[in-house]
């Protein structure tokens, strides 16, 4: 249902009271009621408070007749817990005609988070047939996990789901894709202001008389504000002299601040409330601060005294050296600081920058160096700093800092023009970094000799980061030299900072190396940029390492890549990097493993994870790999359609890349078989034609063509296709790729009527699957025939292939059914040493992977058998699996 008034700050005047032309006093603004009815999945009404956005789509839903089919919900102050919000969400949504009888019934719970809320929603409409329209107002309350979830709705939800934001200000939901594609409809604070008609329209339904030139003076002095013109209009009525009012027109309510005013301040001491004035510009004081700013002495003790006293002052600590002041009384103070004393703001804010710079708090002298308007001091501490900043994660405060900035300031100065493009990559978009850094590298020729050596490390810094982006190789291999040999060149650069750089430099060499298919020089790099990292304490240079190292590995065995996945897991939730691109490529990682051995449902949550942390438009490779991981998913759980959405998802993004990808030919491999899959064998020809020559000699494609080629009844012709990737003549990305070759073999010989072959290949295809239980092959191409009679025959692999057969029949794999447990605990060394023995690795080998010496590494086997009851290493191994403590999100038990 849609309120009759407005019910937040931004409605200030409310539905039915902005304007009045009509009976209600409502002013019809038909240009924007069209603007509004347009065919955008998501439409945008953006202004600051009192601009009428309440009031305009309360007026256009009213006017449009939708009132039935409209859920509306007031995201304020006391809707900032995501749960409360989105429970408020599918109230609103029930109250509808078509929600009432979709939209489930929900009730607060400890385990139901906004996530969950969100998925159960996404699943109660599903079956919708009926246009419905979510207005939430108030949008920019909302924080930024419930915004999160706000963008994962929008992502998934049907066409039939319209959502409108009313907001004070633009909030980050990744909306750029859907303007490009023309599903969003934005109305902003230009759009909202009241033409010098409306304006009129509503002084004569408000029953005021006024002159035109008493109109224009009005509409003048409000620009078009809708609050302002209300409150005009309601103070003009009865009013003896409108002319005059009009002409001298201003004035706010202050009964708060009448009230702290009479009942704490006017109580105070002249030297307490000099102190509370002057030191009313920080967010904390100390006493040693407050001594500074009141020029006086005793300042930590008239601070404690006020705690004591409940007079608006908390303590921030223990020992009770740090306050702050209630934010109310802190905007009092800082009212009558500017009317008592509005010639001292500016100094004593520059005064504050000075003494945090000072004392080692640079993000607070940033913060008031800004406030003081001296923008050369805050570009200088933030360059300074920075570096520090960006190597210990700080990327949301580096952000929030940059805010603080005009846009002329970031455009005009080199160096904080770089750190807006590092910024772009973590928030914005791939080319508006580029665009950033261009613009610095350009100003920075003009920058003066004291400043240029620092500032072409951060450059280089910086498009280091850029670069890396496009998977650019030699670009990034390029930079990371020039940022070592600049480090080592600054004389005022620390050593320690050099080494920092050094070891950034390594792990993004190593990652782009990944991601161009490199491997063995990837994991090198890792190594060493991931050893310089220990050495110098950066644990978020770790967490970066960490989490390229587990992507490498999955390509060489599941275990050792579980194991750093985990390790990566454990550092974000200890430093809340939960949030970073890096934790989205692990739980990408964690997620892909899940679902090639069909244990889908472990796998959802980890896929979803990092669906909500990789940002596609900053980071397309990582994206690539989320996409692709979902559509793993789907594939596996039978849903055809919607793994060709996230395949296509995946494909458009490999056109950010510098260079052509094998990473991008997988992707286009399993556009061929998914469109195979859905019977659109023409769609799977044309993918196929529109590969270039460099990707049909890969294997993946070669496989790709072969079960084209099977589905065209053609077996000659998949085996033929197949022969390339099976000598090896067509490489491919990952070995276990071979599996599905060697299982299309079997299949294609076993239709040619060579039974022999057909045992063979599929014996290979099961020896490739075996080592990591990448079983999502088998269910794609499901050869229940083959399977059963290759049973009969000597094979090694007859426990696999029973559980083939059950996924098959079951199409996804249940959870371990609990075998008896080891006779002992199995220490967390134990258990990674465990995870080793499914690989090829020897014992030296594992020894080196785990920084352990080969005796301890013998002694933990050891251990690991009669703990597990084994006599073998492989016995061992299928004993850990059966548990479950192979499985990448395995607990210890």
């Amino acid at each position: 249902m849609i309120p009759v008034m407005g019910s937040g700050a931004g409605s200030a005047a409310g539905p039915g009271m902005v304007a009045g032309a009509s009976a209600d006093g409502v002013v019809a603004r038909p240009g924007l009621f069209e603007v509004l009815g347009g065919s955008a999945r998501v439409t945008m009404v953006s202004g600051p408070p009192g601009s009428g956005k309440t009031v305009l789509l309360g007026s256009w839903i009213s006017a449009a007749g939708v009132g039935d089919c409209a859920a509306w919900v007031a995201a304020g102050r006391d809707e900032r817990d995501p749960q409360r919000f989105w429970l408020s969400v599918l109230g609103a949504l029930r109250r509808t005609t078509a929600g009432s009888a979709l939209v489930q019934p929900q009730t607060a719970a400890p385990d139901l988070d906004g996530w969950a809320l969100v998925e159960r929603l996404l699943a109660d409409l599903v079956p919708i047939e009926d246009r419905l329209w979510l207005v939430i107002d108030d949008a920019h309350e909302l924080g930024p996990e419930a915004l999160r979830q706000l963008e994962l709705l929008i992502m998934r939800a049907p066409p039939q789901l319209r959502i409108v934001l009313a907001t004070r200000h633009d909030v980050r939901l990744g909306l750029h894709k859907l303007r490009l594609e023309g599903e969003l409809t934005e109305v902003r604070e230009p759009d909202l202001r009241f033409s010098l008609a409306e304006a009129a329209e509503l002084f004569a339904a408000a029953g005021v008389e006024l002159t035109g030139v008493a109109v224009k003076a009005l509409y003048a002095r409000t620009e078009g504000w809708a609050a302002g013109l209300r409150l005009a209009a309601l103070s003009l009525a009865g009013h003896p002299d409108p002319a005059r009012f009009a002409a001298g027109f201003s004035g706010t309510e202050r009964t708060v601040a009448e009230y702290l005013v009479a009942e704490v301040l006017d109580r105070q001491s002249e030297q307490v409330r000099r102190l509370l004035l002057r030191t009313s510009i920080l967010e904390r004081v100390n006493g040693e601060l407050a001594d500074l700013l009141a020029s006086e002495s005793g300042g930590e003790r008239v601070l404690q005294d006020l705690e004591q006293a409940n007079a608006f002052v908390a303590a921030l600590d223990p020992a009770r050296s740090w306050f702050r002041y209630h934010q109310m009384f802190a905007d009092l103070l800082r009212l009558e600081l500017r009317r008592t004393a509005p010639e001292e703001v500016t100094a004593l804010h520059r005064a504050a920058a000075a003494w945090f710079a000072g004392h080692g708090y640079p993000v607070e002298a940033v913060r008031h160096a800004q406030e003081a308007a001296d923008w050369a001091l805050a570009a200088r501490l933030l360059t300074d700093h920075w570096p520090g900043l960006h190597l210990d994660g700080k990327a949301a405060t580096i952000h929030d800092l940059l805010a603080g900035f005009p846009h002329s300031v970031r455009a005009a100065d080199a160096e904080l023009a770089a750190m807006a493009a590092e910024d772009e990559l973590e928030y914005g978009s791939l080319e508006g970094a580029e665009r950033y850094l261009g613009l610095a590298e350009r100003k920075a020729a003009s920058l003066p000799d004291t400043r240029r050596a620092q500032a072409q490390l951060l450059l280089g810094v910086v498009r280091l980061l850029v670069v890396r982006q496009r998977g650019d190789l030699l670009a990034v291999a390029n930079e990371a030299r020039r940022v070592e040999a600049r480090a080592k060149a600054l004389d005022t650069t620390p050593v320690t900072l050099g080494q920092d750089l050094r070891a950034l430099a390594l792990i993004d060499l190593g990652a782009t190396e990944y991601w161009t298919v490199r491997f063995a020089e990837a994991m090198q790099h890792l190594d060493e940029g991931l050893a310089l990292a220990h050495r110098i304490g950066r644990p978020y240079l770790q967490f970066t390492g960490l989490a390229h190292l587990a992507a490498v590995e999955f390509f060489r065995s599941f275990a050792p890549a579980a194991e750093h996945g985990n390790q990566v897991i454990e550092l974000a939730q200890r430093h809340g990097w939960t949030d970073e691109p890096a934790a989205g490529l692990t739980h990408a990682v964690l997620g892909s493993m899940l679902a090639w051995q069909m244990r889908l449902l472990e796998a959802e949550p980890l896929i979803r994870r990092a669906e909500r942390t990789v940002r596609a438009e900053a980071q397309p490779m990582a994206a690539m790999q989320v996409y692709f991981n979902r559509a793993l998913l789907e594939l596996g759980r039978g849903g055809n359609a919607e793994a060709l959405t996230a395949i296509r998802a995946a494909e458009r993004l490999g056109g950010l890349l510098a260079f052509p990808n094998p990473f991008v030919t997988v992707i286009r491999a399993m556009l061929v078989q998914t469109l195979v899959r859905l019977g659109d064998v023409g769609g799977a020809e044309q993918a196929l034609a529109e590969s270039s020559d460099h990707e049909r000699d890969r294997g993946e494609l070669c496989t790709a063509l072969a079960v084209l080629r099977l589905a065209q009844d053609n077996p000659s012709a998949a085996a033929a296709a197949l022969a390339p990737a099976l000598d090896g003549s067509a490489p491919l990305v990952w070995p276990p790729w071979l599996a599905q070759a060697y299982l299309l073999e079997a299949i294609a010989r076993d239709a040619l009527g060579d039974a022999t072959a057909a045992g063979l290949a599929l014996e290979n295809a099961l020896d490739y699957a075996e080592p990591d239980g990448v079983l999502l092959w088998f269910v794609l191409h499901p050869a229940l025939g083959l399977l059963e009679r290759h049973t009969r025959h000597r094979t090694a692999h007859a426990a696999l292939i029973a559980e083939i057969r059950s996924l098959i029949a079951g199409r996804t794999r249940p959870p371990p059914a609990g075998p008896p447990p080891p006779l002992e605990v199995l220490s967390d060394s134990e258990i990674r040493v465990l995870r080793y023995l499914p690989t090829n690795l020897t014992t030296p080998e594992i020894a080196k992977e785990l920084w352990l010496s080969p005796n301890t590494v013998k002694t933990h086997i050891r251990n690991l058998y009669v703990k597990l009851g084994a006599h073998r290493r492989a016995e061992a191994v299928a004993r850990g699996r059966d548990l479950g403590l192979l499985a990448p999100s395995a607990r210890r038990r």
